[in-house]
């Protein structure tokens, strides 16, 4: 059965490559980016290479959550159900180490703007009886710190990044024991992917791209993962393919997890839950 998919930050890397095999397969696909001519020439180039005319696109700026709830309010117009929900944008190095509200920028696009996309899209997505949220983890995981979510503490890049991707893994576990009727993986797609991300960052990368895309493309619409929810997959273990593995200890803590949701309601300006 061909599914309706989001995939953000789907304009380069492995969004890009799965929303590529997804499209070939006949999926109806909604890219996004951040640059709106990006974003027609992927879906120009998508179109010809997958011969899929069920290609449509969003532009926002994820540093910017008003551009993010924005979107998500064109997509509810537009869109009348998701099956799928791949939340792929994400940054390492950038120019602004900050957003506008003075939030780290790490913070905002790699976990505060999912957070708020996919609650925004929850409703979009319980009309579908197969949906699917797969959450783009990392094996950089590192303990939250309230300063550095709420912007009074300033870290180096690495660290924020680290401390964003434990915090998308914990909100995963939180969603998946809320929602049982959606299944939410987290997911490390790979360390050292050669993607721009990797190689602006580090100047190397350690696997293909297709290493991750492939995954994202099996996690999103392959029935062997349709009873994982609440688990996070690591691409780095295993031999041929990862498995599902443990994430860092503070994911598993339901106190830390309660923490964290509480602040992360406080820097929206979110009733307390």
């Amino acid at each position: 059965m061909k599914k309706t998919i989001l995939i953000t930050g789907s304009t380069d890397g492995i969004g890009k490559l799965a929303a590529i095999q997804l499209a070939k397969e006949g999926h109806e696909i909604y890219l996004h980016g951040r640059n709106s001519a990006k974003l027609l020439s992927v879906i120009s180039e998508i179109k010809t290479i997958s011969k899929n005319e069920k290609i449509k696109g969003f532009v926002a700026d994820f540093s910017d959550l008003g551009e993010v709830l924005k979107m998500a309010e064109q997509i509810k117009n537009e869109v009348p159900k998701i099956d799928i929900l791949l939340n792929n944008a994400g940054i390492l190095k950038s120019k602004n180490s900050v957003n506008g509200d003075g939030l780290d920028i790490r913070i905002v696009v790699n976990y505060l703007a999912p957070y708020v996309l996919t609650n925004a899209l929850l409703p979009s997505l319980k009309k579908s009886k197969t949906s699917r949220i797969i959450n783009l983890s990392s094996a950089a995981q590192d303990t939250v710190l309230k300063g550095v979510m709420t912007g009074e503490v300033r870290l180096s890049a690495n660290a924020a990044y680290a401390q964003s991707k434990l915090a998308l893994t914990m909100w995963s576990f939180d969603l998946a024991a809320k929602e049982q009727d959606l299944t939410v993986i987290a997911v490390n797609p790979g360390s050292l992917l050669n993607t721009k991300m990797a190689n602006e960052a580090y100047g190397q990368h350690w696997a293909p791209a297709e290493k991750g895309a492939n995954l994202l493309v099996d996690l999103s619409i392959s029935e062997m993962y349709k009873n994982d929810s609440g688990k996070y997959f690591n691409n780095d273990m295993g031999e041929d393919r990862g498995v599902f593995a443990p994430a860092h200890t503070d994911a598993y803590d339901q106190e830390k997890i309660r923490q964290l949701i509480r602040l992360t309601n406080e820097v929206l300006g979110h009733p307390l839950s």
